[in-house]
């Protein structure tokens, strides 16, 4: 009887009830981050899969296809990876409608496998990857690094905490990303005043490439995307000789050749330069992403009440084709990327596209709107219809790009 006493003493004591009360407590007050309530995830531990590691790119066009209901989304949340930024942390600014998560790209003719984070370390062991060009390649950084935190967490050995440029490094797999702001890909200077209305023009060096194309035989993988900022008042040099503007109304006394002169023109001069390093040059692929979509704006433009507030995917069969701006910028990266690309082989350069735009097109849903900041703050794009939510529909790119490192 004595033994007994003593072992439900142990048992059932102060002390062990105490600490049974403190884990439950820690539980149930971290249950999202468990994925107990709320958006729920997955342990890593489900993800790591035992089967081989294929690309499935020789088998469907992986760019073409449709979204589907995933029960299983997301893989992370706002508390899982603290590498969300702000202005795309929709959890956190309580976003309502979590339904924008429940879908993954499902191509035409084949399965898209998912995006498996210990298999994409294991194979990008002793590697660097380098994303080049404005937020969205940023925003397209932030989600390979939440789908990473999964499985390992990099140390951020950015020279300057404070730059744009970053760099993370993952240890154990000997892996190195790279971010390289340059959302112009060209030399560009910003306006001397304040450009807090975007009332200034930027100097845009259009036969200058910018610092990074120096930096492109350094990684295994370079992946470049520009759209966004060509869309901003800017002055045009060649020769270090003013040409023309966008946005001037002639008070430079050049030409207004329009946004579309510079978009084209960067594109031309950063890839014409990939290709002159040679295939002894460049040691790795480079990768075009194609444009993100800026024509989600709905009721209205970003500066005059234009919001995104579908809250599912639009089917193959809703997309109108894309026109204007988004059309006009496609067509004229597809129409260099194609030249670049037939020189490039010429010259042993390998470049592969990811044309994940019709993609994108669908997704009108996967904003951060108004929940990329609280109600009362003031910020300049107060509706944000241009970045993606993390976690969202921005992860398949990453799922695209491991596809294409495996091909």
């Amino acid at each position: 009887m004595k033994k007994l006493h003593y072992v439900v003493k142990v048992l059932f004591g102060p002390v062990p009830v105490y600490f049974s009360a403190l884990a439950i407590l820690i539980l149930l007050t971290n249950a999202q981050y468990f994925g107990l309530v709320g958006v729920g995830v997955p342990r890593a531990a489900k993800l790591a899969s035992s089967t081989p590691v294929v690309s499935v790119m020789k088998y469907c066009d992986i760019f073409r296809g449709e979204w589907v209901p995933d029960a299983e989304a997301p893989y992370y949340n706002h508390k899982t990876c603290g590498m969300i930024q702000e202005h795309q942390n929709c959890l956190k600014y309580g976003r309502p409608d979590l339904g924008f998560l429940k879908w993954r790209w499902r191509p035409s003719g084949c399965e898209l496998p998912r995006f498996d984070p210990v298999q994409f370390l294991q194979f990008v062991r002793h590697k660097k990857l380098a994303f080049v060009g404005d937020s969205l390649a940023r925003n397209h950084m932030q989600s390979l690094l939440c789908l990473l935190s999964q499985a390992a967490y990099p140390k951020d050995i950015s020279p300057n905490p404070t730059d744009q440029n970053k760099v993370y490094y993952y240890r154990a797999y000997n892996f190195t990303i790279n971010m390289f702001w340059s959302p112009f890909l060209v030399r560009a200077r910003e306006p001397a005043h304040d450009d807090a209305a975007h009332t200034g023009h930027y100097s845009l060096y259009l036969d200058e490439p910018d610092g990074w194309v120096a930096e492109v035989p350094r990684f295994d993988y370079v992946l470049v995307s520009a759209a966004n900022w060509f869309s901003r008042p800017s002055l045009f040099y060649e020769k270090r000789r003013l040409i023309g503007c966008s946005f001037c109304n002639r008070q430079y006394g050049v030409p207004d050749l329009s946004l579309y002169y510079s978009q084209r023109k960067a594109w031309r001069v950063s890839l014409q330069a990939i290709n002159a390093l040679g295939g002894g040059g460049v040691r790795g692929r480079v990768i075009v992403r194609m444009l993100s979509p800026m024509s989600h704006f709905e009721n209205g433009t970003w500066d005059q009440g234009g919001n995104c507030k579908r809250t599912e995917p639009l089917r193959g069969n809703q997309t109108a084709a894309m026109d204007g701006r988004d059309l006009r910028f496609y067509t004229a990266q597809m129409e260099e990327y194609r030249e670049a690309e037939k020189e490039g082989k010429a010259k042993e350069v390998r470049m592969m596209l990811m044309d994940a735009t019709a993609a994108m097109l669908m997704r009108p849903d996967g904003h951060p709107s108004r929940y990329g900041h609280w109600p009362d703050e003031k910020v300049q794009l107060y509706n944000d219809c241009i970045h993606w939510c993390l976690p969202g529909p921005i992860d398949v790119w990453n799922d695209l790009l491991f596809q294409m490192i495996l091909a």
